[in-house]
């Protein structure tokens, strides 16, 4: 069966032998010869209106040639062939295209798969484009929440919304306590949250009415990783029992693969939230227990109708709340989208702009060399045209040229693009949502082809489609001025388009050096931070948590090269802590101050040792003491921040404060004040704080403020590091080998928080460097190629008597022109761009002189250089060889 296919496709491929074509061709000229005579010619008229019928014999020829299905395959594989031995004679040429091709198309696959979930490709929910987030936010909660009796108000009486449905605020732990024991991530949600979310179980089914009742049944849905890793996909895991917290829990169904909760938090196990509505509104002072919650538009409302139509909902509510707090309290509904990726849009615009930005640079690196190619081979094809070629045979050929390149770059594009991606992959924060999941984008390598192909296209073919003219076969087109302009223009976009990516990554690499060197107001070295999150199961109580972290701080304080020990619930300069409001502090003997002034106050709860261990200066009072952790009295430290701001005298140690205006709340001594210290994050303003005094009492492990179930232990020690991490390990796991750990040192925890800033620096400067270096290249070659095209006019000049310097002058002249109007240009885009950063940017601003003087410098000393090389070499011509050129 092969051998017969083979066979065919020879036939239809091979062309028919010289003289079978010459006896048909005879053939068909005597039939009509003889026709002619028998209507009355006389031989020799009948046999020349027979070759006049026929068209001519080597025309006939072609024709029957033409005509064969296998003539364009054969023309292909020939066209083929002959742009191979092309590519072979020009090899820098060849490695110029397939290089610029391949950084163009490698960089731009691996960033737009990466921005892709982020910026285009929907969410994995039916019809995610109607799923919007929606609540109250205020100074101290910047994400949109609702408590429990405003949540059943808006449910039972909005107009915008098919359905409603929420989840528990923040993120619960969870112990597996059966077989191996393991800490997961268990999330309460309400019955209906699937459905709402549009999403199906790929295996069992959705929680039932009876089971989100108070009493119901224990169930569960379990993700798809849990099945995979703790019950090997299991097919009967259906309606079998796990044991979270030591209660059995029936499992009835699997989350799909892809499944995400709409908040990007973990999960392993989702639980039915068991809510007694009635008694929730009563809850809390009538305001219920607080939830997150979510809608589905109906089809045709916005985002923007949907707000307007809860404004009355949200007035009405807004009455229950407290006089003095309303001021700080706002509507907030936002698409599902906005609320997942948040700041990371403006990151992925950026790289995208970036990208995309290389990408055109590429492009018209590509142009420009395939127009010097044209123009050089005009003559080539001027001669081909006058031996009988058709525009539309040098086209096809011209076009298989492009087409052989651009497939090539697009191979080796790929396969630049997937080790770009892993290694973009690998250095991204996980803050940045779905890098993880990045994968290869066809659509994006598809596009990146096609505009390399049209590129090419368009300005390859050209000198094809050309009318062939006496001075193209004497070797001087009339198109080369033509096209020399439109490659300058061409060059001058390259050097724009550099400018801008330059001044871009120039501004992010001044703003990054300015976050890393920023004073934090403590010491980040020679500590190890090792926080420690204690299960609900094992750790029910705040006294056994409060057992256990002092067994811990026992342990490690007397360790070889262990100098101090403390613990805190958060760590500056993270903004991960808790917060309350500034008006709310009441100062004894003073009146209650009702101030809009929408400020927070941060605290923390922590040792005697905090303050020591992170060399954090107390300007003011003291420190607290090892003694004060049995009293029964409450103590803070101020920050001071905070303390210029309560007490403008500077007279605040001794005063007590109370961080509420509920007079059942206990009144706090404040026994110092502290230097301040970054506490908003690295790039937030610095927040006033108060350090709370974490006694040996189980009431201050109460697990009441956000980050409670979590706590952190610093050690101070000389000891290496990793030394001293491995004996923290064998310590903790000695009290209970349980427990998951997560040891690092204090530096590392700080320059994490860097992480983002760190990777857009990186891959815009990554850009901006690989643009600068495809503008160069092509600056290099139009230099290059007019002092090819004029080498003549340079030889008659040097022959006149100009030296060296005349010549370079007049090289460089024309150099500087292309410079100056590029950088000119790009300057004016930069100024525009870059405003675009401003909110990604650290104590500097996007139009920044020093940082444009020196991308100004830096491109334009570049620049000369690349076109000083082909300048240099034209004075080296030799006048009497450039005299006998053509």
């Amino acid at each position: 069966m092969l051998k017969e296919w083979l066979t065919r496709l020879r036939f239809l491929i091979a062309p028919k032998p010289h003289g079978e074509i010459d006896d048909e061709l005879q053939f068909h000229l005597e039939q009509q010869t003889q026709a002619n005579i028998a209507a009355g010619m006389t031989p020799q008229e009948a046999r020349r209106q027979a070759v006049i019928a026929l068209g001519g014999v080597e025309r006939a020829k072609q024709q029957s040639h033409e005509q064969r299905p296998g003539f364009y395959l054969e023309t292909f594989l020939q066209d083929t062939r002959y742009a191979l031995r092309g590519f072979g004679r020009s090899p820098v040429f060849t490695l110029a295209i397939l290089m610029t091709l391949m950084l163009g198309i490698g960089a731009t696959t691996a960033v737009f798969s990466i921005v892709d979930r982020i910026l285009f490709r929907s969410l994995p929910y039916a019809h995610a484009d109607r799923l919007v987030s929606l609540g109250m936010v205020h100074s101290v909660e910047t994400h949109e929440f609702l408590m429990g009796n405003f949540y059943y108000n808006w449910r039972d009486h909005q107009q915008p919304f098919e359905a409603m449905t929420s989840e528990q605020t923040g993120s619960a732990e969870c112990d597996l306590t059966e077989g191996k024991p393991a800490q997961l991530n268990c999330e309460s949600v309400e019955g209906n949250f699937l459905s709402v979310l549009g999403v199906s179980p790929v295996l069992g089914r959705n929680f039932l009415p009876e089971e989100t009742r108070p009493g119901g049944p224990n169930v569960g849905l379990i993700s798809y990783g849990l099945w995979l890793t703790h019950y090997n996909l299991d097919p009967g895991i259906l309606n079998k029992t796990m044991e979270i917290d030591g209660s059995p829990v029936r499992v009835v169904g699997v989350l799909p693969r892809d499944f995400e909760m709409p908040r990007l938090q973990a999960v392993d196990v989702m639980l039915p939230m068991r809510v007694d509505e009635a008694a929730d509104r009563r809850a809390n002072g009538g305001y219920g227990s607080p939830r997150r919650a979510f809608a589905r538009l109906k089809p045709g409302v916005t985002v923007q109708q949907a707000q307007a139509e809860l404004q009355p909902l949200f007035q009405q509510d807004l009455k229950l709340v407290p006089s003095e707090l309303r001021y700080d309290i706002h509507l907030k509904v936002r698409s599902l989208r906005d609320r997942q990726m948040q700041d990371a849009r403006l990151t992925a615009w950026v790289l995208l702009g970036a990208v995309f930005a290389v990408l055109l640079i590429a492009c018209a690196n590509v142009a420009s060399l395939l127009m010097a190619r044209g123009a050089m081979r005009a003559r080539e094809l001027a001669v081909r045209s006058a031996l009988g070629a058709s525009r539309t045979r040098l086209a096809r050929q011209v076009l298989t040229e492009v087409l052989l390149l651009s497939v090539a770059g697009a191979v080796a594009g790929c396969a630049l693009a997937e080790g770009l991606l892993r290694l973009f992959i690998a250095i991204a924060p996980a803050s940045i949502p779905y890098v993880a999941k990045a994968e290869l984008d066809l659509r994006i390598i598809g596009f990146s082809v096609f505009l390399s192909i049209a590129c090419g296209g368009l300005f390859g073919l050209a000198p094809a489609l050309q009318k062939p003219t006496r001075e193209a076969l004497n070797g001087r087109p009339l198109t080369l001025v033509s096209h020399a302009t439109v490659r300058q223009w061409l060059v001058v976009a390259q050097i724009a388009a550099s400018m801008v990516l330059l001044a871009g990554a120039m501004l992010l690499l001044r703003s990054f050096r300015n976050l890393q060197n920023q004073h934090l107001g403590m010491r980040d070295d020679s500590t190890l931070t090792v926080s420690i999150t204690l299960g609900e199961h094992n750790y029910p109580t705040a006294q056994s948590e409060l057992t256990f972290f002092e067994q811990v701080q026992q342990r490690l304080r007397f360790g070889s090269g262990v100098t101090l020990v403390a613990t805190t619930d958060s760590l500056p300069p993270t903004s991960e802590h808790d917060v309350t409001r500034y008006d709310l502090v009441e100062i004894a003997g003073r009146p209650p101050s009702h101030g809009e002034t929408g400020t927070v106050v941060t605290y923390r709860l922590v040792s005697p040792d905090y303050f020591r261990v992170l060399d954090i200066p107390i300007v003011q009072g003291a420190g607290f003491s090892d003694a004060e952790l049995t009293s029964s009295e409450h103590f803070i430290v101020l920050s001071r921040l905070l303390a210029s701001l309560l007490f403008p005298d500077g007279n605040a140690v001794g005063q007590q404060l109370r961080f509420s205006q509920n007079p059942k709340d206990a009144w706090n001594t404040v026994v110092g004040v502290a230097a301040n210290v970054k506490n908003g994050g690295l790039t937030g303003a610095d927040e006033p704080e108060y350090y709370a005094l974490r006694r040996n009492r189980a009431e201050d492990w109460d697990r009441g403020g956000t980050w409670g179930r979590t706590s952190v232990v610093l050690v101070r020690s000389a000891l290496p590091a990793a030394e001293m991490s491995r004996w923290i390990r064998s310590q903790v796991a000695a009290l209970d080998p349980t427990l998951p750990v997560d040891i690092a040192t204090l530096r590392q925890r700080v320059s994490k928080l860097a992480d983002r800033p760190r990777f857009q620096t990186t891959l815009v400067s990554f850009f901006a460097a690989t643009g600068l270096a495809l503008a160069m290249i092509g600056l290099y070659g139009v230099i290059a190629f007019l002092v090819a095209q004029r080498t003549q006019e340079i030889g008659v000049r040097m022959a006149l008597g100009a030296d060296k310097g005349d010549i370079l002058r007049l090289v460089m002249g024309r150099s500087l022109r292309l410079i100056v109007a590029g950088t000119a240009v790009g300057l004016l885009a930069a100024l525009g761009a870059t405003r675009v950063l401003s909110s990604l940017l650290y104590s500097i601003g996007p139009d920044d002189p020093v940082t444009f003087g020196l991308v100004t410098l830096l491109l334009v000393l570049v620049a000369i250089v690349a076109a000083l090389i082909p300048a240099r070499a034209a004075t080296s011509v030799d006048p009497m060889i450039a005299l006998r050129c053509d």
